[in-house]
């Protein structure tokens, strides 16, 4: 095992684990603060990285592409204090935090993890619910639903309609973005069905505008417990989400009855019939489960198949 304890915090490694735990210094950040321990897996890991300096020496925790929620979020964008996976090192500790460079650096050579990005995500994200309060707007996150209420300082253009709730499911990408200069920062979230450019955040009823103040980066928390819950932007698609191979379209088709003179028949050849229109409802039940026919598409279908029977 190999451990650095700092005013900025402690890092321990286990050799399946990197546990980070914030410090209570007044330099560390209200985000690294407000999201308490992180357990980072040797998976979910690319490396660790330090820095010596005259003063003061860093460490750089590096994690494989797409496996923190946190970091597809903010993109690198986090201030040092704000950034959960630094940790400032004092120059009478060099040596150990080097040791615990070479320990992770031999834990990934020995379980051979891979240096790729990943296609899933490896760490679950802020903890819900969560609430945070910045900017225009309070913007709370149960799991669910996202709910954004304005404060006095909100335009009236946007805090005129009330607060909004916003379903997971209708929700198609968030972005974070902090202030930069005289730019302000925004919390913004893409909703299906909304189409062209979006509005300035101060105007746009799905952002929250922020100033550059204190809690601002508490809202990247929220846009990973968010971002945690959305498809993966590396995972392949789902069967759902893929067009049906013209073949099967065309069984849908013919499985529904269309073209085919089978209400005409008698006899054996009726009989026959039976056996095939009971075949094709097995079969648009395997296209349902498999995704390839929607649920308003099957059960047309499957009404179509039952009037011939």
């Amino acid at each position: 095992m190999a451990e650095i304890i700092q005013r900025d915090g402690t890092w321990t490694f286990d050799g399946e684990a990197l546990r980070l735990v914030p410090g209570r210094d007044r330099k560390v950040g209200l985000l690294r603060t407000t999201l308490g321990e992180l357990a980072v897996p040797l998976g979910a890991l690319a490396g660790v990285a330090f820095e010596q300096g005259r003063k003061s020496g860093r460490l750089r925790l590096r994690l494989r592409g797409g496996a923190d929620p946190l970091l597809q979020v903010t993109g690198g964008r986090l201030e040092d204090a704000s950034d959960p996976y630094q940790l400032a090192v004092d120059p009478d500790r060099y040596g150990v935090a080097e040791y615990l460079v070479d320990e992770v650096r031999n834990a990934l050579l020995l379980d051979q993890v891979p240096a790729g990005p990943s296609d899933r995500y490896l760490l679950p994200g802020p903890p819900v619910p969560l609430s945070v309060s910045a900017g225009d707007a309070t913007a709370g996150f149960d799991g669910e639903t996202v709910r954004l209420e304005w404060n006095w300082k909100t335009e009236e253009a946007k805090s005129a309609a009330g607060p909004r709730s916003i379903a997971l499911e209708d929700i198609t990408g968030v972005e974070w973005q902090p202030s930069a200069g005289l730019e302000n920062g925004y919390l913004r979230f893409t909703v299906r069905g909304t189409t062209g450019k979006a509005a300035p955040a101060k105007y746009d009823p799905h952002a929250v505008d922020l100033w550059g103040f204190k809690k601002d980066p508490l809202m990247a928390l929220v846009a990973a417990a968010v971002q945690a819950r959305l498809p993966h932007p590396s995972a392949p698609a789902t069967p759902a989400e893929l067009p049906a191979p013209p073949v099967e379209r065309s069984a849908i088709a013919a499985a529904s009855g269309a073209g085919s003179g089978a209400g005409s028949q008698s006899g054996a050849g009726a009989e026959d019939d039976h056996d095939a229109l009971l075949r094709r409802l097995r079969e648009l039940g395997e296209l349902h489960q498999s995704g390839i026919l929607t649920d308003e598409e099957f059960t047309a279908a499957k009404q179509a198949v039952l009037k011939r029977l």
